[in-house]
């Protein structure tokens, strides 16, 4: 068993509650390897904003939770290390879409200090009843638990969804009180992946039901999944390169500011950091094919990600210059 705590993380309890109150939202960006959790550290660093970094199932399967427990531990040490005055931001630990009561105890025995269970998909006693098993386990150890109410569609890693179910407000009351969760992801338009949405169309998050919600759990925090916008300068760089990413459309940037500015106050984004990776990795390949060093095709690959992920702090989330407010 191993304490968050010991590992210089912190549960999402205080950002949250910061966040709500400063009308900005915690970026929460998954990482798989090295150069991505670099990146992040770096681009919250200097723009001094708290992190949230999201580990999913796959990712574990990737890496190895073995891994990734020392990679974020690792990560609190760079962020002290590369912080000028050697303060250290405010960093999360979190398990994106644990699929089950194992996972996400297993994760919170690995050190996470957050977890979520999405139960989703489950008919609505059964998510109360199942997240309500992993927050009685989770909070012993004073580890926060975001449960899922709706269905986003789209594809990432392992999350899967045909079709979209928005949240029904009516339902977030008993949701809360029944499982005891510390946030709730409620699905209002935004998807999962970098095909979201068809080309002409223009994809609209539900601020509608955002705000009868908010109605009906005042000041709770809410989590938006899907939010990538799946810029097309990026899309361009790598049909451009080789690359055949068609129809790839997202959410644009400021309906997500707008919904930060609500109790929206965890964001997540990945498929855009995938995108500027991409982007980056398969222009190195075009210019120059010669190239078979990782660190040539790699190192850039982190500067753009690190450059993607200070612009949305700065820009969409709104929380740049709020790591120490937690």
């Amino acid at each position: 068993m191993v304490n968050y705590k010991d590992l210089g993380l912190v549960n999402t309890r205080a950002m949250f509650a910061k966040a709500v109150k400063g009308g900005y939202a915690i970026p929460a960006y998954n990482f798989n390897n090295m150069e991505q959790l670099q990146a992040i550290i770096q681009a919250c660093v200097e723009t001094e904003s708290p992190l949230i970094l999201q580990v999913s199932k796959g990712a574990r399967e990737y890496a190895n939770q073995t891994l990734l427990r020392y990679m974020a531990q690792g990560a609190t040490e760079y962020a002290k290390e590369i912080q000028k005055d050697g303060k250290l931001i405010p960093i999360c630990l979190h398990l994106d879409h644990g699929p089950d009561f194992a996972t996400c105890k297993s994760c919170v025995d690995y050190g996470f200090s957050s977890v979520m269970i999405d139960g989703s998909k489950l008919p609505f006693d059964e998510n109360c009843e199942q997240t309500a098993k992993v927050v009685e386990y989770a909070h012993k150890f004073d580890v926060t638990v975001e449960g899922e109410l709706g269905v986003l569609a789209g594809k990432e890693d392992d999350v899967e969804a045909a079709k979209h179910i928005y949240t029904q407000p009516e339902e977030v009351e008993e949701f809360v009180k029944r499982t005891g969760v510390d946030s709730l992801a409620i699905a209002i338009g935004t998807s999962h992946g970098a095909y979201k949405f068809k080309p002409g169309t223009d994809p609209k998050i539900r601020l509608d039901i955002l705000h009868e919600i908010e109605k009906r759990i005042p000041g709770f925090p809410i989590v938006l999944h899907g939010s990538s916008s799946v810029p097309q300068d990026l899309v361009k760089i790598i049909n451009e390169n080789g690359g055949k990413l068609k129809d790839a459309i997202g959410i644009g940037e400021d309906q997500l500011r707008e919904a930060a500015k609500s109790a929206v106050c965890k964001i997540n984004i990945d498929s855009d950091g995938r995108l500027a990776m991409t982007a980056a990795v398969r222009k190195v390949f075009h210019d120059k094919p010669e190239e078979f060093d990782p660190r040539k095709y790699l190192g850039p690959a982190r500067e753009a990600l690190k450059q993607l992920y200070m612009r949305k702090n700065r820009e969409v989330l709104g929380s740049a210059g709020h790591a120490f407010d937690c």
